[in-house]
């Protein structure tokens, strides 16, 4: 095939293979590896390319991760961390919606959004079901706490896991540089959600009751089990904290520990490789291959170039372009398929600019995290964990359009961007450690803040079900 027809025809075939994603029509995975395939039949990349377009290192630490989620979510710790979280609220729904978010936010760092909110949200329809509220206003909240917390550690997204393995960036690079504004984004976020809900989440005090008669330790279904998943997931991350520093890559540290749980709880590796979500696995094969295929013909390059000429070539506004496209566009299209277009473009716009420093790339790498994760928090469809909470909404009677949540959610993803973007021009001007220890002080200031704003709204929520008693 000629040259400039092997241009147009991986164009046509990677943005149907795109649009048909957008339209759900059929499974993602199935027409990724269909798309992949009319790539390695036209010759477009040889069998060897192909291969070498797959980055193994994001595929393993995919699979490693959720086979050890996946044994240890049989213990039921987390279903005991949702119930105890709530309990610690006293059955206020204000606080249970606060407790439970950032418990989703925090697993949400270390796990699979996806599992993180299959684990929480039946917890928060018996929850909701107790105190006789809807759930649909904690529902969003752990929508956006399971977003925006994935936003801050390596393993907690799978952008963030596609740019680490691409450029090398370590686990504490992630949580250095990412935490402190993701503290604000969450803090900010959290209380203009209570805002929003503070008449919606009123209950009365005999059902608040009922959240306290609830006892976390039936949940717990293996303590032997829960104590051999707890160290080797210790283990784990603490082997992800040391990994850059040991020259080993995050995937031989994730399956390490998965082989070493398959070892100490004797599972039976077909039921644990059940937990492994392989449709996602092989989307992403075939989308490697994909990209690998624009960028071989000489697409991405292309497009670079295009993108420098608009901004000037100028780190900053080069910056904010990659932040504020990423965030729009993962809020109508899935994050991932969009971040392995952007990866090799980001590396191009590199070397167009002359950039030989790694380290002076990472404002980019930066901005391309914040933007394709906050940005998924702004439609119903701009992440999985939304499609799958919403799902999960409907089988039980609650339907959340698509207009419900997007008026609620997508101006706070606004808010995320335009506070990520502020933090993302004084982590250039000034040295970094000086933002990081700045912002993530304003966090603690933020919080600290708002909390006569919180008691404000709880007083507010009790004067309004007293009125309702009336």
């Amino acid at each position: 095939m000629p040259e400039h027809i092997q241009i147009y025809f991986a164009s046509v075939v990677f943005l149907i293979t795109y649009a048909i994603i957008v339209s759900e029509k059929i499974h993602r995975a199935v027409i990724a590896l269909v798309g992949a395939a009319l790539i390695a039949v036209t010759k477009i990349l040889s069998p060897e390319e192909a291969v070498h377009a797959i980055d193994f290192n994001t595929i393993g630490l995919l699979v490693g991760m959720m086979i050890i989620v996946g044994i240890t979510r049989q213990t039921g710790v987390f279903e005991y961390l949702a119930i105890k979280a709530a309990k610690s609220s006293k059955g206020e729904p204000l606080k249970i919606m606060a407790a439970l978010s950032l418990v989703t936010a925090v697993l949400s760092a270390f796990l699979d959004n996806v599992t993180t909110v299959l684990l929480i949200v039946p917890v928060t329809f018996a929850i909701a079901q107790k105190l006789r509220i809807s759930p649909i206003p904690i529902l969003i909240a752990e929508i956006l706490s399971s977003n925006i917390g994935g936003t801050a550690t390596l393993i907690g997204d799978p952008p963030n896991i596609m740019i680490g393995s691409a450029t090398h960036l370590g686990f504490m690079d992630f949580i250095v540089n990412l935490t402190p504004i993701i503290i604000v984004v969450y803090v900010v976020t959290l209380t203009l959600l209570r805002l929003i809900y503070r008449t919606q989440l009123v209950a009365d005090p005999e059902r608040q009751q009922k959240i306290m008669e609830l006892n976390e330790n039936d949940e717990l279904k293996d303590m032997q089990l829960l104590r051999k998943c707890l160290v080797v997931l210790g283990l784990t991350i603490f082997g992800f904290a040391m990994h850059q520093y040991v020259h080993l890559e995050s995937s031989v540290i994730a399956l390490t520990g998965a082989s070493l749980l398959l070892l100490v709880s004797r599972e039976d590796p077909e039921h644990a490789l059940h937990a492994v979500e392989w449709p996602v696995i092989f989307f992403f094969i075939g989308l490697f291959v994909l990209v690998g295929s624009l960028e071989k013909v000489g697409v991405i390059e292309a497009i670079a170039k295009a993108s420098l000429e608009i901004t000037g070539g100028v780190m900053i506004p080069t910056a904010m372009l990659i932040l504020w496209l990423s965030g729009i566009a993962s809020a109508f299209v899935d994050n991932i398929p969009f971040v392995a277009t952007m990866i090799p473009l980001i590396k191009d716009m590199g070397q167009l600019m002359g950039v030989t420093d790694p380290n002076a790339l990472n404002l980019f790498w930066w901005s391309l995290s914040l933007g394709a994760c906050l940005g998924g928090n702004g439609t119903i469809i701009g992440a999985s964990a939304n499609v799958v909470v919403i799902g999960m909404a409907e089988k039980r009677g609650m339907h959340i359009t698509f207009m419900n949540y997007f008026k609620v959610a997508f101006p706070l993803m606004l808010v995320s961007l335009i506070l990520s973007s502020v933090y993302m021009v004084l982590w250039h001007i000034y040295p970094e450690m000086i933002t990081i220890a700045v912002t993530l002080l304003f966090g603690i200031l933020v919080a600290v803040a708002f909390m006569p704003i919180n008691k404000a709204l709880e007083k507010s929520a009790v004067r309004h079900r007293a009125r309702q008693s009336v």
